[in-house]
């Protein structure tokens, strides 16, 4: 739930980019497409979370690359679910093909329908991490971003609870 507390704090902070309508809207698209191809609460959270564990080495790399400052301004521009050219520079096609092999192997879901609904699910898992963002004229990094990818092994930085936790925090029950 570590990540969860951080979504929660950048919202509740001022200086932090994160709102609740971007949140709802994050959940939203992430329903949209797991829910057309038949994918229940719980198939949508283990999907979340193998997503997670593969986006987050290559984020470190894009980090130890790009350095900090950088990486944070291409995830802004990646996040936007409109912006083709940023999302490309941080997950390129061979990229997202081994994440949906990886995802494949970690759910049983197709690798054809994961690089079907990766178009969808990346950028919006970039734009909720965006949400840890200072708002323009404040200082500082985002702590959302630097908590994922520090992560742990009890699991505090699970996208899959992350989306269990924000379902329940929306709508006050789990996630459909």
């Amino acid at each position: 739930m570590g990540l969860f507390f951080d979504l929660l704090s950048a919202i509740n902070n001022p200086s932090q980019q994160a709102t609740v309508s971007q949140l709802e809207t994050i959940t939203n698209s992430i329903d949209r497409v797991t829910t057309a191809q038949g994918f229940d609460a719980s198939k949508t959270q283990s999907l979340l979370s193998a997503l997670g564990n593969a986006m987050r080495p290559a984020l470190a790399q894009q980090q130890d690359k790009l350095g900090n400052r950088q990486l944070e301004d291409l995830l802004a521009r990646a996040g936007t679910n409109t912006n083709a050219t940023a999302f490309q520079a941080i997950f390129p096609p061979q990229l997202q093909q081994q994440i949906a092999q990886g995802v494949s192997q970690r759910t049983g879901v197709s690798p054809n329908i994961l690089q079907g609904i990766l178009p969808t699910l990346i950028p919006s898992v970039l734009g909720l991490l965006n949400m840890g963002a200072n708002k323009p004229g404040s200082i500082g990094g985002n702590p959302l971003l630097s908590s994922f990818l520090a992560g742990d092994r009890r699991g505090n930085t699970d996208l899959g609870d992350v989306f269990k936790f924000a379902h329940r925090f929306l709508n006050g029950s789990p996630a459909r």
